[in-house]
């Protein structure tokens, strides 16, 4: 079988206090499940690895399981390969080597959607703020950051998800991931 560079992205750890996974215990959980090169990136639940290619949706699931043996808690993980993250980067539909990577987020998400689950959405109200949809990601402009972003709150509806795994990350993180994968799968 092929090796291949893999991200995990975790939703919702270390934030605010709660639900924390040290970055040091997870990179050991993932080793004990024999995925290989294991490292992180940040505090917020980053992790890139390589294993046997194989269904995402399973890695994911035996990562969630070990977490949830682990620490006590459940989290969301979606999994993704080295090569699907580039294309993510790569089909930006925003000028991203010209913003700061605080303007630029990606969504991902565990499933494709449809547009129509936005329509309650008046996106000219939100402008100069926009939102884009990709290939199982949601690409969010924010000139004045995620934490200013009247957009990106209403985009943060739980309602708007129902049934979807969904994970933002800024366009920082998205091209480190890519730059990590990418070195992995290289090595």
């Amino acid at each position: 079988m092929t090796v291949k560079a893999y991200a995990a992205l975790l939703r919702g750890i270390n934030v605010g206090g709660s639900r924390k996974v040290p970055m040091a215990q997870l990179r050991t959980l993932l080793d004990g499940l024999g995925l290989g090169d294991v490292r992180t990136h940040l505090q917020s639940g980053n992790a890139v690895f390589t294993c046997e290619a194989g269904d995402e949706n399973t890695l994911a699931a035996r990562i969630g399981e070990a977490i949830e043996r682990h620490f006590g808690f459940t989290v969301d993980v979606l999994v993704r390969d080295g090569a699907y993250l580039k294309a993510v980067a790569d089909a930006c539909p925003f000028p991203a080597a010209s913003l700061e990577g605080k303007q630029l987020h990606v969504t991902y998400l565990s499933e494709p959607v449809d547009v129509s689950r936005f329509d309650a959405i008046d996106a000219a109200a939100f402008l100069p703020e926009e939102f884009r949809l990709g290939d199982r990601a949601l690409y969010l402009y924010a000139p004045d950051g995620l934490g200013r972003s009247k957009l990106g709150e209403a985009l943060s509806r739980p309602v708007l998800f129902r049934g979807v795994i969904a994970t933002s990350r800024n366009w920082n993180t998205v091209t480190k991931l890519v730059e990590l994968t990418q070195e992995l799968d290289r090595g």
